[in-house]
């Protein structure tokens, strides 16, 4: 078995395989007992790809990067998550452009990205391609002069004396000053419908599919719950929750971070974690999530690379085999903008400072890893796919799991370390795997394989 995507093993069954057995027990058994959400259709075998207009392009507008759109479309890509479009606060602005998440203004466009019109054509070009497209929200603070701190003085949190004030929060082991963005008081129930309007907005003028929210554990569940009946009365959107709490998931949210797998993923990069540490998160998770909760899986993001590190610094060697565990692990995989062609810097978050895109030397391994989910029904996304049982590879530094549903079973074989290890499966012959390697066996009924070779 070679370890490339395009050599992947298909044996063909005459019957169906049978369903592997639960991976997470613990977490059913410790999970609120709620049926599933019913997730758009469209994403239940998706990928979520996050967009940075401002980086994307030397131009850092809607119409550069729509232009991307057809290679995105031949990689695979299916949700497009575009960073906040709307204008950056200039008072206390940090660096020369501001952070996008300081927003001025909820239902105008940064001029630096074009017009609504602009974002209009580029979600119609993208619906055209059979993509969707999701913005980012930002409702847990504003910029310092966006017109509500006038209009609405009521809508915000303020100091003794009367002020409204950066956001500040102490809870953590360090405090964290934002000092471009002010917090605002969800305990005033007409911000409520004030926010609510203003997410309609763009549903309405620009027809997206949804929204990532930011910082969205900080802003009270039953606002989000509200705001998404109200957002599915003018079509079905879907939700992603910058937060890991289960019961975000019980009726405003699709899918939640899994900064879970990302650490555990850098860790074992940097030698801190084996199989064991994959092993244990499976049997027991952190948390319980309710049934058919989507969790997002990710290498990194537009946080992470700014602020922690490159693909190259937080991953180095082991980047592939990240990505592939990323990828196929229950849960929706993110591709952050730039990845594809190899990102190697950290991108500045405040100036200008365009993705160099070189020769998209990734697409090929993207395409390949996108196109097995697609394919797959036992990878999908949800309670649309099957869950994870891990095999006994009798080997530390070799982690290796099975999704099978009746007529579709994928293996996934990884040596999370960077020297070359032998293992054996059950029923197996032993095998090596080079550092950092991997192996991916699918299996497919004879009806599964020749109902998509009729496709």
């Amino acid at each position: 078995m070679k370890r490339t995507l395009t050599t992947l093993v298909l044996a063909i069954c005459a019957a169906l395989l049978a369903t592997s057995p639960a991976m997470s027990s613990a977490m059913a058994a410790d999970a609120k007992t709620v049926a599933p959400m019913d997730h758009v259709a469209w994403s239940r075998n998706a990928n979520i790809y996050e967009v940075n207009i401002r980086q994307y392009t030397s131009e850092g507008t809607f119409k550069a990067f729509a232009t991307h759109l057809p290679r995105l479309k031949k990689m695979g890509v299916d949700i497009l998550w575009l960073m906040p479009v709307q204008p950056i606060g200039q008072k206390n602005r940090k660096g020369t452009l501001g952070s996008y998440y300081a927003v001025r203004d909820y239902t105008a466009v940064n001029p630096e990205f074009g017009t609504l019109q602009d974002l209009r054509s580029l979600v119609q070009q993208a619906h055209g391609l059979g993509m969707r497209v999701i913005i980012d929200w930002v409702a847990n603070h504003t910029a310092f002069d966006n017109p509500w701190t006038i209009q609405h003085k009521d809508w915000y949190l303020k100091n003794d004396k009367g002020e409204i004030y950066p956001v500040t929060y102490t809870e953590g082991a360090e405090p964290e000053y934002w000092t471009d963005v002010t917090g605002l008081d969800w305990r005033n129930k007409a911000l409520w419908q004030g926010m609510t309007e203003a997410m309609l907005f763009w549903v309405r003028e620009a027809d997206i599919d949804g929204f990532r929210c930011d910082v969205a554990g900080k802003v009270p569940t039953p606002f989000w719950n509200q705001a998404r009946a109200a957002l599915d009365r003018v079509k079905p959107v879907f939700m992603l929750a910058e937060a890991d709490k289960p019961d975000l998931h019980e009726h405003a949210f699709d899918m939640t971070y899994g900064w879970d797998t990302k650490d555990i993923f850098k860790d074992i990069a940097k030698g801190k974690a084996d199989a064991r540490t994959l092993q244990a998160f499976l049997a027991k998770p952190p948390k319980a999530f309710p049934p058919g909760a989507y969790r997002m899986r990710f290498t990194t993001n537009h946080d992470e690379n700014s602020w922690s590190g490159s693909d190259v610094e937080l991953y180095g060697p082991a980047f592939k085999a990240m990505a592939v565990l990323a990828a196929t692990l229950p849960g929706m995989p993110l591709i952050y903008g730039g990845q594809e062609a190899g990102l190697d810097k950290r991108i500045q978050f405040f100036e200008k400072d365009p993705i160099a895109w070189k020769t998209y030397q990734y697409a090929p391994f993207y395409t390949d890893l996108l196109a097995l989910k697609h394919d797959n029904p036992a990878l999908w996304n949800g309670q649309y796919g099957a869950e994870a049982q891990v095999l006994d590879s009798g080997n530390d530094k070799v982690f290796a799991f099975r999704r099978a549903l009746p007529g579709n079973a994928v293996q996934v074989t990884v040596n999370v370390s960077g020297k070359s290890q032998r293992f054996t499966l059950p029923g197996g012959a032993a095998e090596t795997l080079a550092p950092w390697d991997y192996r991916i066996d699918v299996q497919k009924s004879k009806a599964q394989a020749q109902a998509q070779a009729g496709r």
